[in-house]
């Protein structure tokens, strides 16, 4: 076959076998297939029956010359033999059931009806210079009738359904059994061929369409119905050529295959040697018919026995429409052709080495093929990606071709040991589900720690301990770490092979010694807490942000008053430990808050008076001490006006930091006159001071005891802006006093108003009411008797008899009630009576 790029659409094998047998010592002349068995005629004269294995069932002698056509109906019950000597035999293969003719020329042609099984269906026809069909009538007699004649001989014959179609010297007919009438005639293109050397071959792909292959000419015909309209004296039916086109060679046979046509050519070519035309190897094609010409699918020469001796007659084509077989028969040889399945496709791109696309195949397939195994064909291709050195895209293979097979998973593990690739693979073995021996994962440990530390550490990080004997390669690792002790890859995997040993005390120290970030994480995820209470200090050099939270967050494991003492040498640590214990909770380091004061003024200036300002427990006098003798300003004028010492506050205020708006501000703060007094008093002769006094103390202090007290012909920075905003701020004052005075008498009045409309409402007055007083009805039972009520407009009632007689020097009456109550007295808002 043709060492093509492009996969063939059949195979092909020799039919053996009996077949074998039969060609070594006679020559096939025809072949019939039928979905059962195979039938074939040979030059000597026999007919053999084979099965589709080629091998022989049953033989028959038929004529001591060439037999040249065998017929079967549909049923493969009956068969129609015709020779060379002019014997036609039709009969039963299962039934007594015979007839016998011989006819004075050779009979080219026989095809039985192919329903002959059915009694009312008993018909064949021969062709030799006639087409006679035979049709048995009453007492079992065949009756012959001529259907064509004149033409030459008739050297093919197809019978499909109700449609006979024939080839004689002229051309293809298409006779109607029906009608009885011949509804086409296609005449021959290329009268120059010799019709017995080049015949026709005649095809039906179904029931109303022919194909026709003559020379190198193929047409597909279509029977069609004739509508009504049109039919005058012409037949109901009739042929449209839909597809004809040229072939490159001489047809030998045609079949169908989907909407496709496969062709048997016959090939002659120019010698190369002698330049003498020879007989070359037939080809078969499969081509996509096209309106006026075709596409080639696929093409393929065919080494058949004795090819260079063979004609264009001496090959056939025959086909089994149930399976898509294609016979070529040969006088020595026959070939049988197959669709290519799912596994001839496998193997066509494992040939081609295309073994992605083969396991594909077969895992798309897995349930129809039969001859392949995907992990068979993975194993190929691992084996081939290796060959080329495709080392990392073998490895990430074995993944999904080994799956879960731990003998597979090992022999491909040494596989790569012994070609030096076990980094390779190292990313790709199974870690879980399954999990192979020990030895496999601690050799490739072994195999990156001789090379690469940093390849080591992460297969350390990312395998599970439980892998391999962590004893083992800690020791490796302990080993190596002998002729390179400060390698910090070395040091932090080690680690990492401690807590997976569950040796944390040691992982702890390689962490703190590497200042390594998942310290604190290893302290927090396995509780090693008792193992930091004298790292607490190397904890808080590694990373005091992380290990003061770390510590307040366990105050329960490791005590505020342990930190405090390991830190006792670290006072600048100390201090940022108790500064954010301070900020979490102020009670709960109080008995720290002395030493904070000077912590704080050691390390932290900016905290101090925040801290004095939130602490309740902090010794002021202390306090005082530490900040007089650092002179902070600020943090003394605190204690001393928080001691109640305002004035010596005020006074540094002034003296030390000569801020006016400062020393205001604290005025203002504690409200105190003398503090004003005292503040004037300095002021007076400080002109600055001056101004700064005249623009606040407006709101404070009345301007005019400052006013009074300034010298004549002092000079003050910006007096006249000074008292411009004096004046604005006392009109200012008035603007908003004679507002709220506005504002106070429009509430009163329209509080007034919706008093006045309250009081002016009805109040309801029924049965349900009692009497304040007397605690019966208000209203008696008796309507028509006459009553006198006494409505409050605290809404009590009483009736009026109840009531005390009112005082002489007011009349006016209140709620006994409310009066009692304090609640303010009520006037009588109704009086009934009736």
């Amino acid at each position: 076959e043709d060492e093509s790029e492009e996969e063939p659409k059949l195979k092909y094998e020799r039919l053996s076998n009996g077949m074998t047998e039969i060609l070594q010592k006679d020559a096939a002349s025809c072949m019939t297939v039928h979905e059962k068995f195979l039938a074939l005629g040979t030059h000597y004269g026999k007919v053999y029956l084979l099965d589709v294995q080629g091998n022989i069932t049953q033989k028959f002698d038929v004529s001591p010359v060439k037999i040249n056509q065998i017929s079967l109906d549909e049923s493969g019950e009956h068969m129609g033999v015709c020779s060379e000597d002019g014997k036609v035999q039709v009969f039963g293969l299962y039934s007594a059931e015979e007839f016998h003719e011989t006819f004075d020329c050779p009979i080219k042609i026989v095809a039985v009806h192919p329903h002959f099984v059915r009694s009312h269906f008993k018909q064949f026809v021969t062709g030799g210079k006639k087409l006679l069909l035979y049709e048995r009538g009453w007492m079992n007699r065949w009756k012959p009738s001529v259907l064509h004649e004149g033409e030459g001989n008739i050297r093919n014959v197809k019978w499909r359904g109700h449609l006979i179609a024939w080839a004689n010297n002229m051309g293809v007919k298409i006779l109607d059994m029906i009608s009885k009438q011949r509804i086409t005639n296609v005449p021959r293109d290329d009268i120059s061929l010799r019709p017995d050397m080049y015949p026709c071959s005649l095809c039906w792909k179904d029931n109303l369409t022919l194909i026709i292959g003559w020379g190198n000419s193929v047409k597909i015909c279509s029977v069609k119905e004739r509508h009504a309209s049109e039919m005058r004296d012409l037949p109901n039916r009739y042929v449209e050529i839909v597809f004809q086109f040229d072939t490159e060679f001489y047809i030998s046979g045609l079949a169908p295959i989907c909407d496709q046509l496969v062709i048997l050519s016959y090939v002659k070519e120019i010698s190369e040697k002698t330049e003498v035309e020879c007989c070359a190897r037939p080809r078969l094609d499969i081509v996509q018919p096209l309106p006026e010409s075709c596409e080639e699918i696929s093409s393929d020469a065919l080494t058949v026995r004795g090819f260079q001796e063979n004609e264009c007659r001496d090959y056939h084509l025959e086909y089994s429409e149930g399976e898509s077989l294609f016979y070529i028969i040969s006088p020595r040889d026959v070939v049988v052709a197959k669709e290519r399945d799912q596994d001839d496709h496998i193997d066509w791109l494992l040939e081609k080495k295309k073994y992605e696309e083969a396991l594909m195949a077969a895992e798309i397939s897995q349930k129809t093929i039969k001859k392949h195994k995907i992990l068979d064909i993975g194993l190929a291709y691992i084996n081939h990606l290796v060959e080329k050195g495709e080392y990392d895209l073998a490895a990430r293979k074995c993944q999904k071709i080994l799956g879960k097979n731990t003998e597979l998973w090992e022999f491909e593990v040494y596989k790569f040991k012994e070609i030096g690739q076990l980094k390779a693979i190292s990313r790709y073995l199974p870690r879980r589900d399954p999990v192979l021996k020990p030895l496999i994962y601690e050799m490739v440990l072994h195999e990156f720690l001789e090379s690469d530390y940093e390849g080591f550490a992460t297969l350390i990080k990312e395998w599970p301990g439980d892998l391999y004997n962590n004893t083992i390669i800690v020791q490796a690792v302990v080993d190596h770490l002998k002729k390179d002790p400060q390698n910090r890859t070395l040091l932090q995997t080690l680690a990492e092979l401690y807590t997976y040993d569950q040796r944390y005390g040691r992982a702890l120290e390689i962490y703190l010694t590497l200042r390594h970030k998942d310290v604190f994480q290893l302290i927090h995820k396995h509780n090693l807490f008792s193992s930091i209470r004298d790292k607490i200090v190397l904890l808080m050099d590694f990373d005091s942000e992380k290990a003061v939270d770390m510590l307040l967050d366990n105050e329960d494991k490791i005590s505020i008053d342990r930190v405090v003492e390991e830190l006792e040498n670290r006072p600048e640590l100390q201090h940022v430990y108790l500064h954010k214990l301070f900020k979490r909770d102020h009670h709960k380091g109080q008995r720290y808050h002395e030493k904070q004061i000077s912590l704080y003024a050691e390390y932290d200036r900016p905290n101090l008076l925040p801290f004095l300002r939130d602490s309740t427990h902090c010794p002021l006098e202390k306090a005082l001490e530490i900040c007089q003798q650092r002179n902070f300003v600020e943090e003394t004028v605190y204690l001393l006006s928080r001691m109640g010492n305002s004035r010596s506050a005020l006074k540094m205020i002034m003296e030390e930091l000569q801020d006016v708006d400062k020393a205001i501000e604290f005025a203002k703060e504690q409200d105190d006159g003398e503090l004003w007094e005292d503040l004037i008093l300095y002021s007076i002769d400080k002109p600055p001071f001056i101004t700064g006094l005249l623009n606040n103390i407006g709101t404070h202090v009345d301007p005019i005891l400052l006013i009074h007290r300034i010298k004549e012909g002092m000079e003050i920075p910006n007096l006249r802006d000074s008292l411009v905003k004096i004046l604005q701020d006392y009109n200012l004052q008035i603007l908003l006093r004679e507002g709220c005075k506005k504002i106070l008498v429009a509430d009163s009045l329209s509080l007034l108003k919706k008093m006045h409309r309250t009081q002016m409402k009805g109040v309801l007055v029924d049965e349900e009411n009692f009497c304040e007083s007397c605690l019966s009805p208000i209203l008696p039972s008796d309507a028509s008797k006459s009553f006198n009520v006494v409505v409050f407009h605290c809404r009590h009632m009483f009736h009026k008899e109840c009531l005390p007689v009112p005082n002489t020097v007011s009349s006016v009456q209140f709620c006994n009630i409310c009066s009692a109550k304090h609640r303010g007295p009520g006037s009588a808002i109704l009086e009934m009576k009736k």
